[in-house]
């Protein structure tokens, strides 16, 4: 416990230093009584953690917390960002007499329960017609896309090998928590931000609790501590994957609340492109490019190849899709060889090519051999079962098994292929090119009537597409899972905006009738 209490003074410290400094900012995009609420919440629910012996005690104190704030705040999602990692996502069963367990409860289900739920409830029983519109398109493919998972079993890769049979309390289980981890969210977040305020609102809060993640994240390599390990092997020692230190060199990588460097890595450049935006409303030069280094800070502490590439995708995408893209694309490449040519001259640049294959770098060069050897295997798979793919595909994959017991489908796209055919797959990458499609007509059509709209617009677009890119080189778990639905939900709520939409800045529909609700 005194190692616990050692490790909360510091993140509370880190913490109340980022909130101090980052509250004008954060002032400009929201209230001041939502600011305080949001911080009073997230250092309860970081207390509470640090201190509790279990993830039952935390939750004791979580559940009214969250669901008190839900109803108080003008817009939960950017609650729900802005808590989305506050701890880490560490996966607790929920024991029932007579089945085993009932299902695996962690902070995204939380807050699903207590804030996306209740929040998409509140929206069904609103009589605005911008929030309760019929189903759209990429609704059907949402939907089409969690039938085809509730309909296809997929049994674990437990390590003997077992494979368990399908139930119909399996089926019932998977319909439930599709609705429960999917389409809560994107329902909640496509309905709820019905003018640009709100959608801006939550790409801030978003970005304060990234930078919180970015410093700690600095900490963690600078110290060679992880701050959050603890927490989960106190909370669930049956998972020691979670107080795993992983290396990369002599490196430690940062993971912070995120569960994983990668998914950390991912949320900070994700976090990246939302910044390129709203710095734009921030007339101060030196906060601008303080936000940015703290990010990068993050970034470089996750030591990530995957999002460090997906965040210059996003910053040249941005460029490319923002006003007088010309201009800016040939701006954009100036500063990008400006770093390069620093780092290059930098102990700090060494360390990054050292990772880096495309420049000649060695180090963890076989993730670069596993991932030509699981694209390799992959395929074969998805010729034998091309259409609904092949279920029990981990029994023939053993000779990807790793060193930790695990096959590691480090390709998102892949794994969808080969457990639920290219008939899943077309329908999971219909309905997030359908977001793009649809946030970039938007974008382009207000280019000249709106060009703060229209940069939102392309912010959006830009991180959808370094989404996209980065998932060919990771799993489908953790922060990836969550803001690509958020993100998906922001594309829908965007290309809906209508004439009642605001600029930022400008009062909010939103505040006012959630208020009243």
């Amino acid at each position: 416990m005194l190692g616990s209490v050692k490790q909360l003074i510091i993140v509370v410290a880190i913490a109340t230093v980022i909130f101090g400094l980052g509250k004008s900012l954060a002032l400009r995009f929201m209230s001041a009584e939502d600011f305080a609420r949001r911080r009073k919440v997230w250092f309860a629910l970081t207390v509470t953690a640090f201190l509790s012996p279990s993830f039952w005690l935390f939750a004791l104190v979580a559940i009214p917390l969250l669901i008190w704030a839900g109803r108080k705040d003008s817009n939960p999602i950017a609650l729900y960002l802005m808590l989305l990692h506050v701890i880490p996502p560490i996966p607790i069963e929920i024991p029932v007499v007579g089945i085993g367990e009932l299902f695996e409860l962690d902070n995204y289900r939380l807050l699903s329960f207590c804030v996306l739920i209740p929040t998409a409830w509140r929206l069904r029983r609103s009589d605005d017609p911008a929030r309760i519109r019929r189903l759209e398109a990429m609704d059907y493919l949402l939907l089409a896309y969690g039938a085809v998972q509730i309909a296809l079993y997929i049994p674990p890769d437990l390590p003997n090998h077992m494979i368990l049979p399908d139930s119909t309390t399996n089926v019932l289980r998977r319909a439930f928590l599709f609705f429960v981890d999917v389409y809560a969210l994107y329902f909640a977040v496509s309905r709820t931000c019905t003018n640009s305020r709100s959608i801006v609102e939550a790409l801030a809060a978003f970005c304060l609790a990234s930078a919180v993640m970015a410093a700690i994240a600095g900490y963690e390599t600078l110290r060679h501590w992880l701050l959050y390990a603890d927490m989960a092997m106190r909370w669930n020692p049956l998972l020691p994957e979670w107080g795993f230190y992983i290396t990369r060199g002599d490196v430690v990588r940062a993971s912070v609340s995120s569960g994983h460097s990668l998914a950390l890595g991912y949320l900070l450049a994700i976090a990246f492109g939302f910044w390129l935006y709203l710095m734009a409303k921030v007339p101060a030069k030196w906060p601008r490019i303080v936000v940015v280094l703290l990010l990068w800070l993050g970034l470089i502490s996750a030591y990530s190849r995957g999002p460090w590439i997906g965040a210059v995708a996003i910053f040249f995408a941005f460029a490319a899709l923002g006003p007088r893209s010309a201009p800016r694309l040939l701006k954009a490449a100036g500063v990008a060889a400006l770093l390069v040519g620093a780092l290059s001259v930098s102990p700090l640049g060494e360390r990054i090519i050292n990772v880096l294959p495309y420049f000649g770098g060695s180090v963890d060069n076989a993730n670069v051999v596993y991932r030509q050897r699981l694209a390799e295997r992959s395929w074969e798979l998805i010729q034998e079962h091309p259409f609904f793919g092949d279920q029990l595909a981990y029994t023939k994959m053993e000779d990807l098994r790793q060193g930790q017991g695990i096959i590691d489908l480090v390709n998102s796209y892949a794994s969808v292929a080969l457990f639920y055919g290219l008939v899943g797959l077309s329908i999971f990458v219909a309905f997030i090119l359908t977001a793009i499609f649809k946030a970039y007509r938007r974008s382009r059509s207000t280019k000249r009537t709106d060009p703060d709209l229209s940069l939102l617009g392309a912010c959006l677009v830009a991180s959808i597409a370094g989404t996209l890119l980065m998932i060919e080189n990771c799993s489908f778990f953790l922060g990836y899972e969550k803001m690509f639905y958020v993100l998906a939900g922001f594309a829908a709520a965007y290309a809906n905006l209508g004439a009642d939409a605001v600029p930022a800045g400008g009062k909010s529909r939103l505040r006012q009738h959630v208020k009243t609700v």
